[in-house]
């Protein structure tokens, strides 16, 4: 649940956000929610279009004016995702200019799932979307524990580019 900077190896910060949660769900049952376009939508965005295999096409509109795009890099059922990630429309975070790499991990009843976000240009957008992970993985843990999430919002100050 941290924005931090790291350097990238060329002596450029790079800014990362990590974000950590405990799911009561299977490693298996909690894949399925970042691969399945009907099942993405229930904790993130509005509509999804998912080809989990690498170099398949991740585009997910989140509201009105704000589509992440991105394509697949590592898919390992069930542990691993990892996808670019940008704006269509974005000069600031264009798609496929950053990644996403979420892990899956068994811990005890549950999984314990750990995302991580780099490649941000700015600390501002590192902080926008640390709130939006943490706010969309909240949903996510809600619906493994069968609560309704509620219906999925965009966060303020999201409209793109």
């Amino acid at each position: 649940m941290r924005s931090s900077e790291r350097s990238d190896g060329t002596g450029v910060a790079e800014r990362v956000v990590d974000v950590e949660r405990h799911i009561d769900a299977t490693p298996d049952e909690v894949f399925t929610y970042l691969t399945d376009p009907e099942k993405y939508t229930l904790w993130k965005g509005q509509q999804a279009e998912l080809d989990p295999r690498p170099g398949g096409l991740y585009r997910v509109r989140m509201g009105p004016d704000a589509v992440a795009l991105g394509e697949y890099v590592e898919v390992e059922p069930p542990s691993r995702v990892v996808f670019t990630w940008g704006w269509e429309g974005s000069g600031d975070v264009p798609p496929g200019s950053t990644t996403v790499e979420i892990t899956l991990h068994e811990d005890g009843e549950g999984t314990l799932i750990r995302l991580r976000h780099t490649g941000f240009p700015s600390e501002a957008d590192a902080d926008l979307h640390r709130a939006g992970w943490e706010m969309y993985l909240g949903r996510l843990v809600a619906l493994a524990t069968r609560e309704d999430p509620g219906e999925s919002q965009p966060l303020p100050g999201l409209s793109r580019p």
